[in-house]
C-alpha cells in the first residue's frame, strides 16, 4: 500500500480523524535522510501501533549555525521509498513556512537540561528541539512517540517535556544502530571523507574504554574521562569537543560513580561534528 504525503496541517489531521479509529498512532520525527537507524525506529512503530506517521521536517530553530542548516541531507524522495517499504501509513513533510508561519514568540525553555553536553556548545538548539517536538504531538496527537537511544540529551528533553506538561503520549526509546566499527549511523555521516570515516570511530572507542574503567569499578568521573579521551588520536583532523559522565535523567555531571550513568561525547571529524553515548551501569560488585 503506497505511503500518503501531507504536507499541510489541515491535511493531516484530516488524514490522521480516519486512522485514528483503527488503534495506536505512532509518530516517528525526524529530519530526513532516512538510514537504518530511522529504520529501527520505523520497525518498533510498526510492531506496537496501527497507523504509523514519519514526520520529515529539517528544523531550523534548532540549528546554531547557518551553515549546518544547509549543509543538512535532504532526500525526500529516496525518505519516500524508505517508507513505503517499511509500511508507514503517513509522511508528514511540511514547509518551514507552514510550521512557522510567523517568527515563534512562544518557545519551550528546557533549564537546566541543557546546561553541559550539546545544549553548553550549541546555544538556543535544545529550544528548538523541545518547541518543535511540542508542536510535532499537537499536529499528530500520537499515542506513541520514537526516539533514538543516540540522542540521549534530546530523548531526555523529550521525556522532561511530556512530564512536566502533560503530554498524553508515551515516549519509547530505541537503542542506537552501528556500523560493524561501532560507528553510530549519523545522516551526518554522509558528509565524511573516507579518511574522515575511518577517524569517525575513535568516539565509540573513547566511549567503551569509559565504559570498561566503570565497569572495573573506577568511581572518578575525571579518571574515566581523562583516561578514555586518550583514546582519541592527536589528529588535525579530530577535535574533541566534550567528554562528560552525567545521569541519565537530567544530564548533569556527577560528582562520583556509583549508579547507572551516561557516558556522552562530541566529536569534530574535519568539518562534520558528530555525537555519541554508551548507558553505563555503573561499578560491578
Amino acid at each position: 500500500m503506497p505511503v500518503t504525503l501531507v504536507d499541510s496541517i489541515a491535511t493531516l489531521r484530516n488524514t490522521l480523524q480516519n486512522l485514528r479509529g483503527s488503534g495506536t498512532v505512532g509518530l516517528v520525527p525526524t529530519m530526513g535522510a532516512l538510514h537504518a537507524g530511522h529504520i529501527s525506529l520505523i520497525d518498533r512503530a510498526r510492531s506496537e501501533c496501527q497507523s504509523v506517521v514519519v514526520s520529515i521536517f529539517v528544523n531550523p530553530l534548532q540549528f546554531d549555525r547557518p551553515d549546518d542548516l544547509q549543509r543538512y541531507p535532504r532526500a525526500l524522495d529516496a525518505d519516500l521509498k524508505v517508507c513505503a517499504d517499511r509500511g508507514v501509513d503517513v509522511v508528514f513533510a511540511p514547509a518551514v513556512t507552514e510550521v512557522y508561519p510567523t517568527p515563534p514568540l512562544c518557545v519551550i525553555d528546557v533549564g537546566r537540561l541543557a546546561d553541559h553536553l550539546c545544549g553548553q556548545f550549541r546555544p538556543g538548539h535544545f529550544r528548538g528541539v523541545a518547541t518543535v517536538v511540542m508542536k510535532l504531538f499537537q499536529m499528530v496527537q500520537p499515542d506513541r512517540a520514537y526516539f533514538g537511544e543516540k540522542d540521549a540529551q534530546q530523548l531526555a528533553v523529550v521525556r522532561r517535556l511530556v512530564k512536566d506538561f502533560d503530554v498524553p503520549v508515551t515516549i519509547v526509546g530505541v537503542p542506537t544502530v552501528r556500523e560493524p566499527d561501532g560507528l553510530a549511523l549519523s545522516s551526518r555521516n554522509k558528509q565524511l571523507a573516507p579518511e574522515e570515516r575511518k577517524l569517525a570511530t575513535a568516539l565509540y572507542r573513547a566511549l567503551c574504554e569509559a565504559d570498561r574503567q566503570i565497569s572495573s569499578g573506577v568511581t572518578d568521573p575525571e579518571l574515566v574521562k581523562k583516561t578514555a579521551a586518550a583514546v582519541v588520536p592527536s589528529y588535525k583532523l579530530l577535535r574533541l569537543e566534550y567528554f562528560e559522565v552525567v545521569d541519565p535523567e537530567e544530564m548533569q555531571p556527577v560528582e562520583r560513580i556509583t549508579d547507572p550513568v551516561v557516558v556522552a561525547g562530541a566529536l569534530w571529524v574535519g568539518a562534520t561534528r558528530l555525537i555519541d553515548n554508551v548507558h553505563s551501569a555503573g561499578p560491578k560488585g
